[in-house]
């Protein structure tokens, strides 16, 4: 075996890691293993897990009961092409997503990851309209500050302005942004927060298929909490001009808002609805797009009567069997107190950081805890920092945040919440 600064020094000049450079990367650390919320490095030091592998890893590290899930599965079948067959854990899976959602959503398009199950959710709207005789309706409207994944189409309908994909934009398609919504989770609502895009819907839906949007929290757009009443009007809008309603619930799904879906703030259902992240509690790649039967039916009964979308690892039956096990695991806990267990001591603890001079701002919503700085951070600096304090904690742009997994300690989450504090006083 390779000694610790050998791999690592192969992992630099070999493995290109997500958001860096391949000649110049941003520093990683090796990870021996993780239990609970405590990640253990290869050196021997032990973290505090502040994001929960990027909102995913709910019930932390080493569940035994997801892994009992997993090891169960695989004495089974770890894949089999969902093409042709079905099994117990996708019928299983499906029943349960369609029980917990709004009661509309009644069809259930499984795939491998978030990115993929905005795709088809794209896809989705577009083949609806086109089962209508509506060929001309093949945009979609968003806001700006949006994220929706990495790949080709998702891409479009995020912040194409001062997103991460600014690179791309002249040869991605052209989709409509308007202004991000204004008016924060817990302030007056106001109905001019609405405006550009009532004056879009109203003048364009004629070649609009879609919005989308993440409800409520906007993720790696900026970590924005927007008033639930923007959602409730944006759904009667959609359905005054005939444009459907897609809500990106990668992020927010599972409890992470307070709610078990980020929807139930505004007491809305869409048309179409992404899951993904928490969906495996974290284990396994995995996602699925919900929708309503008027959606699954209009495409099915116009040529070419199918949905013409297939991943390879669609349904695989080991992601079913733990995401099946993960919801029972949250399901089968007072998960809602909590989170607000946790919301009230990030509240209580990060509030200190409103009189940083450095601090534009400080917010909370659920689980998730934001410090936003009024410059943005030496990322590379602020991580190692962070790790000298024994916690995980990834900064980007202009904010540090945490996400930690529901079952953490109160001495934990105050660590967290303590080292956040020392390091954004010292940048």
């Amino acid at each position: 075996m390779d000694s610790l600064d050998n791999q690592l020094n192969y992992d630099r000049n070999h493995i290109w890691h997500p958001y860096t450079s391949a000649i110049n990367p941003l520093p990683v650390f090796m990870v021996k293993e993780a239990h609970g919320c405590e990640i253990t490095l290869d050196d021997g030091r032990v973290l505090i897990d502040g994001m929960s592998s990027w909102w995913a890893a709910i019930h932390g590290y080493n569940n035994l009961k997801l892994n009992k899930a997993a090891y169960e599965q695989l004495g089974k079948m770890a894949h089999i092409m969902f093409g042709g067959f079905t099994h117990e854990p996708a019928v299983n899976l499906a029943k349960k997503l369609i029980d917990l959602t709004p009661d509309d959503l009644q069809h259930v398009f499984y795939s491998d990851s978030g990115s993929v199950a905005v795709e088809v959710a794209m896809k989705m709207s577009l083949q609806y309209w086109q089962s209508k005789g509506q060929t001309q309706k093949t945009a979609f409207a968003t806001v700006r500050k949006g994220y929706h994944g990495d790949t080709w189409n998702a891409m479009s309908v995020c912040d194409s302005e001062a997103g991460m994909h600014t690179l791309f934009h002249a040869s991605l398609p052209k989709q409509y942004h308007v202004a991000e919504p204004k008016i924060g989770f817990h302030e007056d609502w106001d109905c001019s927060d609405l405006e550009e895009m009532k004056n879009l819907l109203e003048n364009s839906s004629q070649v609009i298929a879609a919005v989308i949007i993440e409800p409520i929290v906007q993720g790696a757009g900026g970590m924005r909490f927007y008033h639930p009443e923007y959602l409730r009007q944006l759904r009667k809008l959609c359905d005054a001009n005939d444009v459907l309603l897609i809500c990106d619930e990668i992020a927010t799904g599972f409890g992470r808002t307070g709610k078990l879906f980020a929807i139930e703030h505004s007491q809305i259902c869409p048309d179409i609805m992404c899951l993904g992240k928490a969906l495996t509690g974290g284990y396994i790649s995995f996602a699925a797009t919900l929708t309503t039967k008027k959606i699954a039916e209009g495409i099915s009964s116009s040529a070419p009567y199918v949905f013409m979308h297939g991943p390879t690892y669609m349904g695989n039956p080991l992601a079913c069997s733990i995401a099946l096990q993960s919801i029972d695991i949250l399901l089968s806990t007072d998960w809602y107190s909590r989170i607000c267990e946790i919301n009230e001591i990030m509240c209580n603890e990060l509030s200190v950081a409103t009189e940083y001079v450095n601090v534009s701002d400080v917010r909370v919503l659920g689980a998730i805890g934001v410090i936003e700085l009024k410059k943005e951070v030496d990322m590379a600096k602020m991580q190692s920092d962070f790790v000298d304090e024994g916690v995980w904690i990834r900064p980007f742009g202009k904010l540090v945040y945490i996400m930690p997994p529901y079952i953490i300690e109160k001495q934990q989450l105050t660590k967290l919440c303590r080292a956040m504090l020392l390091v954004v006083c010292k940048h």
